[in-house]
């Protein structure tokens, strides 16, 4: 064999067999974890927790993440959950990590928006104002969040008045309506104490305005004694312990 067959053999080892060790270990060196695969468990996270409405439809909008971050590979499935103290709104960021070698976290931003049939005010409507099934109409509406606070049956209109003016086209939800006072400041009320079979009734007064099922404080008029109860009806406060 020539000096020159032999160098041109050697020197095709170098270039296919030699460096693949060294290629296949740069390559593993440049190699990134997708930031789509980040998004998407953020996303996958946010439509498992959030509760869809009864009639609609929950989705979930991913931001965009930096384009120049450069993360390892993750070994094992992405852990996504909420940062301490956050809670799930229109709008919240979610941690999503890499519990296993090289270990990392991306806090990732995600909107919430709901498409639903919500009901809307035909007509101007003062604070105060009882409204009826001939005041509003329903219509389907993308609305920040899961929607959950937004009224959608013309049952849920019963017992309450609006807290504030609202126009024409108003989506209507619980913060925008009060529920009825049944309970008044300086009322006469029956208080009543249940222990197991024994109840025990007196006479009280209540302190302050309450709506059905809402908390009130109440003087014994017997011991003069402040105790504070749940309005049972519009005349029967049950104590609380």
């Amino acid at each position: 064999m020539s000096r020159v067959s032999g160098f041109r053999r050697a020197l095709r080892w170098v270039l296919l067999g030699g460096l693949a060790p060294f290629a296949a270990a740069h390559a593993q060196a440049q190699a990134i974890q997708p930031l789509e695969t980040i998004r998407s468990a953020a996303e996958r996270f946010v439509l498992e927790k959030v509760p869809g409405p009864s009639r609609g439809t929950v989705r979930a909008i991913v931001g965009a993440l930096d384009p120049r971050l450069r993360l390892a590979p993750c070994e094992s499935a992405l852990k996504a959950k909420l940062p301490a103290g956050a809670t799930f709104r229109a709008r919240m960021t979610v941690a999503v990590s890499c519990p296993s070698g090289s270990t990392w976290t991306v806090y990732v931003p995600v909107t919430i928006e709901t498409q639903i049939p919500v009901l809307v005010l035909r007509r101007a409507a003062g604070r105060g104002a009882r409204l009826t099934a001939a005041d509003v109409e329903l219509q389907t509406r993308v609305v920040a969040g899961p929607g959950d606070s937004y009224l959608t049956h013309v049952s849920e209109l019963s017992g309450r008045t609006l807290r504030r003016p609202l126009g024409p086209g108003a989506a209507l939800t619980a913060e925008v309506m009060m529920d009825d006072m049944i309970v008044r400041r300086g009322q006469r009320v029956t208080l009543l104490a249940a222990s197991g079979v024994i109840e025990v009734r007196a006479t009280g007064l209540a302190m302050n305005d309450a709506p059905a099922a809402g908390r009130v404080k109440v003087q014994n008029l017997s011991s003069r004694r402040i105790v504070e109860g749940v309005v049972e009806s519009a005349d029967v406060i049950r104590i609380t312990p």
